[in-house]
């Protein structure tokens, strides 16, 4: 026997097979249909702040004051806020911004616990798959603002400095709140990620960490003083390929 003939020979795919291959391709639609939706909803929805934090955090708790607190002053200047949409400190960013003068939006996701949504949303968006919803956090988003929060939270983080890192999206502000929870992590990029050269020193200046509510809307406001809110031409383009 040659050894080609001992190569596994491909066969045609059964029916369950098949039925697998169909729903995949249907499934595609339902994803595209969640890119189309969240944009046409949101595409009028400019300047915005996207909040994140822990969905564990209860009402009573100073981080949870600290979001609201921090939402409000970004609405009554004339943001709208954008969060999750679930509970804990994103139920706080909206509810902060429904009280407010601008729109509180949520961006919920179909999770199997955890994820129940607030009642504090002017507009609000479902999504089934992180990366859409993702993707509306960024496209949509003058600034981040990042609350204390676990894996989620961080994962929200990460991504826009990676995207902002790499040149896939325009530079925005992203604010960590409440500097003794963040110092730790911080203090690691710079100890290990800087000083074994994973990323350059400059790419920690892509974040600010600020405590005080009214520093945070001054802070977005600095940023874009010069400019505007506005996407220009370039950073347009840069957010049509993101």
């Amino acid at each position: 026997m040659s050894e080609k003939d001992k190569l596994p020979q491909a066969t045609a795919p059964d029916v369950s097979t098949q039925s697998f291959m169909a729903r995949e391709s249907w499934r595609i639609f339902g994803i595209m249909a969640e890119f189309v939706e969240g944009t046409e909803r949101l595409s009028e929805i400019r300047p915005a702040v996207s909040i994140f934090g822990s969905a564990r955090t209860p009402p009573e708790s100073p981080y949870y004051q600290l979001a609201e607190d921090i939402a409000r002053k970004l609405s009554d200047a004339g943001f709208a806020v954008i969060s999750g949409g679930g509970p804990g400190i994103m139920e706080a960013a909206n509810k902060g911004a429904f009280f407010g003068k601008s729109p509180s939006i949520g961006l919920n996701i179909q999770l199997p616990h955890e994820q129940k949504t607030n009642p504090y949303q002017d507009i609000s968006q479902s999504f089934r798959h992180f990366f859409a919803r993702k993707f509306m956090f960024v496209k949509f988003a003058s600034a981040y603002v990042v609350l204390p929060g676990g894996f989620g939270t961080l994962d929200e983080l990460l991504e826009a400095l990676t995207l902002i890192q790499t040149g896939k999206s325009r530079m925005i502000p992203i604010i960590l709140v409440h500097e003794p929870f963040w110092c730790g992590l911080i203090a690691w990029f710079r100890e290990r990620l800087v000083v074994e050269g994973m990323v350059e020193a400059r790419d920690l200046d892509l974040i600010q960490i600020i405590d005080k509510p009214e520093e945070v809307v001054e802070a977005i406001f600095k940023h874009y003083e010069a400019r505007g809110f506005s996407p220009l031409p370039f950073e347009r383009e840069m957010l049509l390929n993101l």
